[in-house]
């Protein structure tokens, strides 16, 4: 049986809502032992939480998607502020920036500092999520210093390069159903130079599902077919990089 932990999921979007607890049953055979669900709103906050009623293996992080930016004000900070003390809160995500949008790039590095610094006091490590923005979400990850919390490039999509800029600043990179692709070399590359203690795995369900299910919903069973593509590259036993991964993403949450 392997033990594996999707470190970023979205079970409490809307396209789960016909057969929620028949796919948590499913990643569970699958060898997906625990999950992190990622909420970006109030309505998938209160999904999150009926999803604690259903399996205690399930942990929650909230934070305000850079595509949303323009909505985050003083109440919407005091309110993630009170979310992220719950006990099944381990993280501050997904924030970052995600310049494909059209929220202005000004905004979004505003909305994404705030959101460091309430890490930071919270003690929170964070989910990030970076598009078309790689020197912007590097600089702003530097200039925060939040080695102290930690945090997590999630579903990496750099180079080697960017690989090791982001791994200097003691940030751990998670991957998706993306290295799977036939056109995610870099990526590949950029898997094969980051040492194993610093490595996670995730689906970003329903989005991003891996070969051979590219193109259909994802959901977090399908880590496991990750894990396995992953281990064939580094030569390893599955069970040994599903078990690396899992104790990684403990310690980052620090369950």
């Amino acid at each position: 049986m392997l033990t594996i932990f999707d470190s970023h999921t979205h079970i409490n979007d809307l396209a789960f809502a016909a057969d929620l607890p028949d796919v948590i049953v499913r990643a569970h055979a699958w060898g997906v032992q625990k999950m992190l669900v990622l909420a970006g709103d109030s309505a998938s906050f209160s999904r999150l939480q009926k999803l604690w009623q259903l399996d205690p293996n399930i942990y929650g992080a909230a934070g305000c998607h850079p595509e949303d930016a323009a909505r985050f004000n003083e109440a919407e900070l005091l309110d993630l502020t009170q979310k992220l003390q719950l006990p099944q809160m381990k993280a501050l995500g997904e924030i970052g920036l995600d310049y494909h949008c059209s929220v202005a790039p000004e905004l979004q590095q505003q909305v994404f500092w705030q959101q460091l610094q309430l890490a930071k006091e919270l003690k929170l490590p964070v989910s990030i999520h970076n598009r078309d923005a790689f020197a912007d979400t590097y600089q702003i990850l530097k200039d925060a210093q939040i080695s102290d919390i930690g945090g997590v490039m999630h579903s990496f999509n750099g180079n080697a390069a960017w690989a090791e800029k982001f791994l200097h600043l003691g940030m751990y990179l998670s991957f998706s159903g993306v290295v799977t692709f036939k056109n995610a070399a870099e990526v590949r590359e950029a898997f094969l130079a980051t040492p194993l203690d610093r490595i996670l795995v995730e689906t970003d369900a329903p989005y991003l599902a891996p070969l051979p299910y590219r193109g259909q919903q994802n959901e977090p069973g399908f880590t496991r077919m990750t894990v396995e593509y992953l281990a064939k590259l580094r030569q390893l036993p599955v069970e040994q990089l599903a078990d690396q991964t899992y104790q990684n993403t403990l310690k980052l949450l620090r369950i």
